[in-house]
């Protein structure tokens, strides 16, 4: 199956992108051999081969979550640059700029 210069225009209509010429002959060029590509994949014979869940067997080993303090709230507030009784002050980020 080949693309035409037509298929490739409805793809960019439809995905509203804007080519030039040479955008259109590049990507026309590259779709095509997207589609050879997938051609050649389709004459593989996959007629014993069991469908895959996973590319392999592996499960995903995590740690625990277990909460942990590994520092007070005194020690975290100890080198802000400014902050105000239990919480660190910020500048505003919300305003009129």
């Amino acid at each position: 199956m080949k693309l035409d210069e037509s298929t490739v225009e409805r793809i960019a209509q439809l995905s509203k992108l804007e080519f030039n010429t040479e955008e259109k002959v590049a990507i026309l060029n590259d779709m095509n051999q997207m589609l050879d590509f997938i051609e050649t994949l389709q004459e593989v014979d996959t007629d014993n081969v069991e469908p895959l869940i996973h590319m392999t067997e592996d499960v995903n080993v995590l740690r625990a979550d277990d909460a942990k303090t590994t520092i007070s709230q005194e020690e975290a507030l100890t080198n802000a640059p400014s902050k105000d009784s239990t919480y660190f002050k910020i500048p505003k980020v919300l305003g009129k700029n």
